[in-house]
């Protein structure tokens, strides 16, 4: 059966990278996910954990009786600026060797490009894969990207086309549930021509921007290059989560042992005990009216 993880992101102001595990398990999940923490693998920068870090949070996970479902790091590996790419293919050497260290068979991250660069942003982003997909491939590690809004490609199916064209059955797509209105809005397309190789799925809620004839969202002047997204608890936005997990279900995502559904609210931190509860309780509820 699917995975289910915490993002703990919403303690990072209140715990420290340590206390993590046990803040899942006494919240009711059994797996972590590892997202940007400047203890460990923080947002475009060299992780600085070192071995006895990993040694340490290894013992906390083990302690607290879950297990870790993946590390997700954020590096500008599209990014078209030369240095920038080279620091975070070195940047993402690391966050393998610390994956694998862990004892984790499994990364999610974005392709941290840019819209206004979109070619320029594919071009680098396959010469990183040129120096990493070998590496990625003699770990075992299985690495799966988000078309994030304010991403060289933002559309669902055209991030598949360029997942796809990485030519390696290690590579597939995060799908995040929050992000719909800007991937198209069209799980069941998405979901069927990833069909295998959708790895995780970030579960949170949001507002379609686009309602109200792109009016929901006013920002000034007009035509501003923004992205507008939430992380808002399942039912609190627009996005239809019983026509995804249908989808979910149907593509064999739900029944996949290898599959993970990450909670990430990042709206609500005064309430996160209670939101990521209530996360955990939704996701279980929407798997079992599936199965």
């Amino acid at each position: 059966m699917v995975k289910i993880a915490l993002d703990p992101t919403p303690f990072h102001s209140t715990h420290g990278l340590l206390e993590f595990p046990k803040v899942a398990a006494d919240l009711g999940y059994e797996y972590l996910q590892l997202t940007p923490h400047p203890d460990f693998i923080p947002f475009f920068n060299y992780p600085k954990a070192d071995d006895q870090l990993v040694r340490d949070l290894k013992k906390a996970v083990k302690d607290a009786g879950i297990k870790i479902a993946s590390t997700l790091p954020v590096i500008r590996w599209a990014s078209p600026e030369p240095d920038a790419r080279e620091a975070a293919v070195r940047n993402f050497r690391r966050v393998l060797q610390l994956t694998v260290e862990l004892g984790v068979d499994t990364i999610g991250t974005e392709f941290s490009g840019r819209p206004e660069k979109a070619e320029e942003s594919e071009r680098a982003f396959y010469r990183s894969m040129e120096e990493l997909v070998p590496l990625v491939e003699k770990e075992g590690v299985n690495v799966f990207i988000d078309p994030h809004p304010d991403d060289f490609v933002e559309n669902g199916l055209a991030a598949w086309r360029v997942i796809r064209g990485i030519n390696s059955p290690n590579f597939g797509m995060v799908y995040v549930a929050s992000h719909s209105f800007h991937m198209g809005n069209q799980p069941e397309e998405i979901l069927d021509a990833a069909k295998g190789r959708v790895g995780i799925i970030h579960m949170s809620d949001t507002m379609d921007h686009n309602a109200s004839n792109g009016l929901r969202y006013i920002t000034n002047p007009p035509g501003n290059a923004v992205r507008v997204h939430q992380h808002l608890a399942i039912g609190d936005g627009d996005v239809d989560f019983e026509r995804l997990f249908k989808a979910l279900k149907i593509n064999g995502f739900i029944d996949n042992p290898n599959s993970i559904i990450c909670s990430s609210v990042f709206a609500e931190n005064e309430r996160a005990n209670e939101v990521s509860k209530f996360q955990l309780e939704k996701i279980q509820e929407f798997v079992a009216s599936v199965n």
